[in-house]
């Protein structure tokens, strides 16, 4: 019986990930390809007798290219803000869009150097160790107050590492990790179930 159990376990392990990775992107394909595909596919069906399956996920890409084309060329630094402050108005917006839109700048942020190391801290008091995230050089304000060279750390919180407490802590006072931030996130993402 046990060796039963540990054969499922781990043939449960194994199986589970790649099937929930399926899923989630299975999953996706059919929510990106309704929303794009539908009008084109009832439009299809109705008048040549067929649909087209992941029209609408190719049309939502080919949207999305094209609003990054007029982002980078036409819109510019002055005119996105501007149309970003008129959607906001919108109601519901407010509480959900700022969330999203930082959740999908850390996710697709190719400037890795938010984060550049892993470190521990003692946080919140002496003796409680906690882990977090080295996001840059202390600012010099802070530096001539406390007299110390500080770094700022990011406390990031369980499951949300894009969110959590900044702290400026003393630079002799902070242990590094040798690990990488990607484990670091991975971390704090599970919990401390997933150890590095």
């Amino acid at each position: 019986m046990l060796k039963i159990r540990r054969y499922f376990v781990t043939g449960l392990l194994l199986v589970l990930p790649i099937f929930i990775s399926f899923y989630v992107l299975f999953v996706v394909f059919r929510f990106v390809d309704g929303i794009f595909g539908g009008l084109i596919n009832n439009y299809l069906k109705a008048n040549f007798g067929f649909f087209i399956p992941g029209v609408g996920f190719i049309l939502g890409g080919a949207i999305v290219l094209f609003s990054g084309f007029l982002a980078t060329h036409f819109l510019g630094k002055k005119a996105l803000p501007a149309l970003e402050q008129w959607f906001l108005k919108f109601p519901g917006i407010r509480q959900i869009y700022p969330s999203t839109k930082q959740i999908i700048s850390f996710l697709f942020s190719k400037d890795k150097a938010s984060f550049e190391k892993v470190a521990l801290v003692e946080y919140p008091r002496k003796g409680l160790w906690s882990v977090g995230f080295i996001t840059n050089d202390g600012f010099e304000e802070a530096q001539k107050k406390t007299g110390e060279e500080l770094v700022h750390v990011l406390i990031a919180t369980t499951p949300s590492p894009w969110s959590g407490f900044l702290v400026l802590v003393p630079k002799k006072d902070i242990k590094l990790l040798d690990i990488s931030v990607e484990d670091g996130i991975k971390l704090i993402i599970s919990g401390g179930i997933l150890k590095p």
